[in-house]
């Protein structure tokens, strides 16, 4: 059954969409001011009112009124008639609230182990040396059974790689000392920034980002990152790829369905890019590409397409333009671009009219119901019904306590993993240096005799002693998703 989104509408007509080509995903761009902020709330809305669960980005702090029913305005009326809506009511949308720092919502976690080392070499801006280090760190962490969950365990796998570089040279390649050092002070400016308890367990559930309530509504989950954005950009564009990774890796493949499983918007979009190298780059185009098969549908929000690489760009199937101001090259580049991107009108000029658009006025170009974009068209975008702008404290904090994940995630976990395990070896060290040490005072008295050939030298000792520990720990070789792993899947 075929279920269609209003978009927005002029002169007696309206746009729609086709629910089951959402998952084809869509591009939302324009300048600062023109109204992609109320188009993104919109659509979320429209996604959530059909059951589709929303995950989004609160970038400015003022998309939390989507939990709050709207209230009546005389321009919102005006629109409702130009449009010609029918069934227009205020009332907003269920709403989960998510913080990376826990402040504003319910924290939010991974592991470094999970997070992999291209993420994480992309998130520390590791040149190619460096990231090399850390891969070693990674791969030794798998061969020896040393579970990586947070910042200590890194740290503390970076030092004892410090101290045995040598010895694994052999096998895992150089290690430079001073790649290591690059490393950990890179690792205590990300902690300034405040991802110490970003990397912590419990682990986000994928489970708590798709729920549906009980009318059937798709639940929104609004991360703030206002505080975020600010304080680590890099985290910021980092976690949404995690996500998009988490998503790509654990869902089940799905057929042609009538709307999507799950939609993500994006805001921002152009953090995820900047200075990424190719190698990142080239996976995010194949998770974007494909994960439109597992029922997701991904939105990215950003000023010009330009800000969009261009293999990414083509597979985004939807695309609201707002205005474009073209006052230098690049801008008058931005608009030409914007225009090509689009399926022509004979109506519309749409490089003229991009950069005359009002605020709230788009153009519009969706896929029709056999995949294939439609014409551009010039549409006044559709009111939301919900509230427009931020919420008061008291009512964001009364909604996470009400909220069906309340005191899932506040609670850090700290179980046995890497720091534990390397701390435990050194004391052993120490103990078995001490004994060699002891018994070669208590023999100096006594004629020397050659070492034998079989006993075991302190490192061996404890390689030994620390690969029965990790044994019990786990019984297989960690993995990691598709843009985390090592060697580009599971």
């Amino acid at each position: 059954m075929s279920i269609d989104v209003l978009i927005g509408g002029a002169g007696g007509k309206q746009v729609s969409f086709d629910a089951a080509m959402a998952n084809r995903h869509g591009l939302i761009a324009g300048a600062t001011g023109t109204g992609k902020t109320i188009t993104l709330q919109t659509l979320a809305e429209s996604f959530s009112r059909i059951g589709v669960p929303v995950f989004m980005a609160d970038v400015k702090g003022d998309l939390a009124g989507i939990s709050q029913p709207g209230k009546p305005h005389k321009e919102i009326d005006r629109r409702i008639q130009e449009i010609a809506i029918k069934g227009y009511q205020h009332r907003g949308v269920p709403t989960l609230f998510w913080d990376i720092f826990g402040e504003a919502g319910h924290p939010v976690h991974t592991t470094i182990s999970d997070m992999g080392p291209l993420l994480l070499s992309n998130l520390l801006q590791l040149n190619d040396t460096q990231s090399g280090v850390l891969y070693t760190a990674f791969r030794i962490a798998d061969d020896e059974g040393l579970l990586l969950l947070d910042l200590k365990d890194l740290r503390a796998m970076l030092v004892w790689l410090g101290k045995n570089r040598k010895e694994v040279s052999g096998e895992y390649g150089n290690v430079s000392s001073a790649s290591i050092g690059a490393i950990q002070r890179k690792l205590l400016v990300l902690e300034e920034q405040g991802a110490e308890n970003f990397f912590a367990e419990p682990m986000l559930r994928l489970k708590d980002l798709m729920m549906i309530d009980f009318s059937g509504q798709g639940v929104i989950s609004l991360l703030d990152v206002s505080k975020l954005i600010h304080k680590s950009p890099k985290l910021y564009s980092t976690f949404l790829l995690w996500l998009l990774s988490e998503l790509f890796e654990n869902l089940p493949e799905v057929g042609d369905a009538d709307k999507p499983k799950m939609v993500l918007f994006f805001d921002e979009a152009h953090l995820i890019f900047d200075d990424a190298p190719k190698a990142l780059l080239d996976k995010v185009e194949q998770v974007v590409r494909l994960i439109r098969s597992k029922g997701v549908g991904v939105y990215f929000i950003t000023q010009s397409p330009l800000d969009i690489p261009e293999d990414v760009l083509g597979q985004l199937g939807m695309r609201i333009q707002h205005a474009l101001r073209a006052f230098t090259p690049k801008d008058q580049r931005a608009v030409r671009t914007a225009a090509e991107t689009f399926r022509p009108n004979p109506n519309i000029d749409t490089e003229s009219a991009i950069t005359e658009l009002g605020i709230g006025e788009a153009l519009v170009s969706t896929l029709d119901k056999n995949g294939a974009p439609t014409p551009v068209e010039r549409v006044l975008i559709r009111p939301p019904e919900s509230s427009i702008g931020p919420i008061d404290k008291s009512k964001r904090n009364e909604l996470i306590q009400r909220s069906p994940v309340g005191g899932r995630y506040e609670e850090l976990i700290d179980r046995e993993s890497a720091y534990e395990l390397l701390k435990q070896r050194s004391e052993e060290e120490s103990r078995v240096a001490a004994a060699v040490k002891a018994d070669e005072q208590s023999s100096s008295g006594r004629p020397k005799r050659k070492r034998s050939s079989n006993r075991q030298s302190v490192s061996e000792a404890i390689m030994k002693s620390i690969a029965r520990k990790a044994s019990t720990m786990i019984t297989g070789r960690l993995v990691r998703g598709l843009l985390g792993s090592l060697l580009g899947g599971r």
